[in-house]
């Protein structure tokens, strides 16, 4: 029988670094030929497109397979199995799956995934890669979210007073099999010791808790841990979630998806910017003024031949040149704003285009 190939998970919170990480991987992946799975939060596409835009052989178009239509936890059956199938049946498979959960989702019912008979024969999981924002863990940003959250909860006593923010983020961790605090550099050399032992502590026996800046890691580190993950699911259970058996699954549905509808993401339009330095102090600015946890898109500079990348999270507002635009291709810009519910769309937007 034909080894298994080998499937890495990413996961991590919004704005982590999980695309950087993969990014990172990409560029330096050596010949390695690389699949990659991306399911975004909502049908927007912004992470697929920068993956895109790396222009590397690591990562053909036609590698690039994006799930938008819900969280890849709730859609196991509908949209990942035919993607891996797909994969699989390739007449030159990939040597290897990369697979990019949306922030929101949990990685545990994704780990079962890999023992559904359409796939167990054939792929296996590598590793789970957990991505944390070492700047936002330290500073309590978790926290300061899960105060709001909770006091709109406790209006109603038939709601599970856990918030979503802290049960994907003890479910990620409890699921990893490298736990890797990104942005370091961020980091005193106190803070960066603490928060890695109380990593090691919260992690399962074994876990490696590694250190990176803009995810630049070595590929031998991210892939090649040979786990085999899905053999192993009952050290990885879930912290707060316990997925039911299927004659329960509609019980389970209803708790993840309201953990869903505390989170909104929506697009704004505009045209080209003319100041990348001015444009991305004024996203910091919104960002401060609507507490917004995450922003990312592209804009068209005026009489610049690239494309601008921005990614940001919280008010750290990250941008570079990644491709010159196409003939013809629109030279507008577009940004993906991505917050708990009650975001003031409109405010945002006017902000942004002002």
């Amino acid at each position: 029988m034909a080894a298994k190939i080998p499937a890495t998970v990413v996961t991590g919170f919004l704005g982590a670094g999980k695309t950087t990480l993969i990014r990172h991987m990409l560029d330096n992946a050596g010949g390695k030929r690389i699949a990659l799975i991306i399911n975004e939060f909502g049908d927007l596409g912004v992470d697929g497109d920068i993956l895109k835009g790396c222009g590397d052989a690591a990562c053909n178009d036609e590698d690039i397979m994006e799930l938008s239509n819900g969280c890849i936890c709730c859609t196991v059956a509908d949209e990942f199995i035919p993607t891996m199938q797909k994969l699989l049946e390739r007449e030159t498979p990939p040597d290897h799956i990369v697979i990019e959960t949306s922030g929101l989702a949990l990685p545990q019912p994704l780990v079962r995934a890999f023992n559904w008979p359409e796939i167990s024969t054939r792929v296996t999981v590598d590793g789970v890669v957990t991505v944390v924002d070492g700047r936002a863990v330290v500073d309590g940003q978790f926290a300061a979210n899960v105060t709001a959250v909770d006091a709109q909860r406790a209006q109603d006593d038939n709601l599970d007073h856990e918030t979503p923010l802290s049960e994907l983020f003890d479910d990620q961790i409890a699921c990893a099999d490298m736990i890797v605090v990104n942005k370091a550099d961020l980091l005193t050399d106190d803070e960066s010791a603490a928060l890695v032992t109380d990593l090691r502590k919260d992690s399962r026996d074994g876990v490696q808790v590694v250190k990176a800046t803009m995810g630049a890691l070595p590929v031998d580190v991210l892939l090649g841990q040979g786990i085999g993950a899905e053999e192993d699911l009952g050290s990885r259970h879930e912290v707060h979630h316990h997925h039911h058996d299927e004659d329960d699954d509609d019980h389970h549905h209803h708790e993840h998806e309201h953990g869903h509808d505390e989170f909104q993401n929506f697009a704004v339009n505009m045209g080209e910017i003319t100041d990348p330095a001015a444009f991305t102090a004024k996203i910091a600015d919104v960002i401060r003024t609507h507490n917004i946890l995450r922003l990312k898109g592209f804009a068209a500079v005026a009489g610049k031949p690239m494309r601008l990348t921005i990614q940001a999270v919280g008010p750290r507002v990250d941008s570079y040149f990644d491709r010159p635009f196409a003939a013809g291709e629109d030279r507008g810009t577009t940004l993906v704003v991505i917050g708990q519910a009650g975001l003031d769309q409109a405010a945002i937007t006017k902000a942004l285009g002002a």
